[in-house]
């Protein structure tokens, strides 16, 4: 998912998206192991996440039947809300980090956190004011974060981070280190209006540090390393490889193919990123590739002892103008007729 750039309406990092269709397909594993012939989810009606469970049951396992309480109305009139439910799970002894004293609710995995619904749902509602501190799990707020920047080297091969300031690291590992690096210094807060699959609209507060960092660091990699149309027609597919990951296709032949295509386009993509983190801002400071298609001696404007002669560019600009210049010419005579 890193490899394609996915970022879903250009701020979300699918946080919550890529964790279900993990659990989904967990779920079925056990489901088969113990030879049940139905799984279940505690995802509302309203929300993207029964989309995303029910989806890759189907795709994985289609003879399992999928139970979802919130969409039965006999369970909805015992719990028409959160409310309802703190009060059951209180009743009856059952820990959640969900009270009334913290009016709206929270989903945590290894790429982020997530925070919703209560007082969230007023979109003027400030989240990152000071009386919501508390809230977030991952990161401290920018302002709090350290006076004096810090750098980060990360390693790229074919497209995957396996090293961070020199030590390699297995893949949780270096979520799990950027979010240190990154919580440290209040990086990976969005707060966003986000189109549900479903059909409305919902307001939501992310956490997403490491992945912050880590998708920052792949496109300076990708910049020095990608060719220009390989690069573009990558680009171009990021809305829809976002969307299928967000509406819950994880498992659908046209993200696979799609995985196929960007998988292609991360061969080159090796090397090293270096970043200066400072209060929630993520600086590039440095980039180097052994695959690197950038040529200095090409590219400097220094002098002409180089293989790109400045003159080739008069007619490639000719060319280019042509199609210009015969419609200022149609737009000149349509307006003297």
């Amino acid at each position: 998912m890193f490899q394609a750039g996915a970022i879903y309406e250009g701020q979300y990092f699918l946080g919550t998206s890529i964790a279900r269709p993990l659990i989904a397909k967990r779920m079925v594993e056990i489901a088969r192991s113990e030879k049940a012939d139905a799984v279940a989810h505690g995802a509302t009606g309203k929300g993207n996440d029964q989309v995303r469970f029910e989806l890759a049951a189907a795709a994985l396992a289609p003879e399992l039947q999928v139970i979802a309480p919130w969409r039965e109305e006999r369970f909805r009139k015992q719990f028409a809300g959160r409310a309802e439910m703190i009060a059951f799970a209180e009743a009856n002894k059952i820990p959640v980090e969900a009270s009334v004293e913290k009016p709206y609710s929270s989903d945590r995995n290894l790429l982020h956190v997530s925070f919703e619904s209560g007082v969230l749902e007023d979109p003027w509602f400030d989240a990152s004011s000071t009386e919501m501190r508390n809230m977030y799990k991952l990161s401290v707020a920018p302002e709090d974060a350290p006076n004096e920047p810090e750098h980060v080297e990360l390693e790229f091969e074919a497209g995957n981070c396996v090293a961070v300031n020199g030590k390699s690291l297995s893949p949780p590992g270096v979520m799990q280190a950027l979010n240190k690096l990154g919580g440290k210094h209040g990086i990976g807060r969005v707060d966003i209006v986000e189109n549900r699959f479903v059909g409305m609209k919902g307001r939501g507060v992310y956490e997403t540090p490491g992945g912050a960092i880590l998708h920052f660091a792949h496109r300076q990699m990708e910049t020095l390393t990608m060719d220009r149309e390989v690069m573009h027609l990558r680009d171009s597919l990021i809305p829809k490889y976002s969307e299928l990951v967000y509406n819950g296709f994880w498992f659908s032949p046209e993200r696979e193919a799609l995985q196929a295509l960007v998988t292609e386009t991360q061969r080159d993509v090796t090397g090293v990123v270096r970043l200066k983190l400072y209060k929630g801002n993520i600086v590039v400071a440095g980039r180097k590739s052994p695959k690197s298609l950038y040529d200095p001696k090409i590219a400097t404007m220094e002098d002409d002892a180089s293989v790109y002669d400045q003159s080739d560019a008069t007619g490639l600009i000719r060319l280019n103008a042509l199609r210009l210049k015969v419609r200022a010419a149609l737009k000149t005579k349509d307006k003297s007729d």
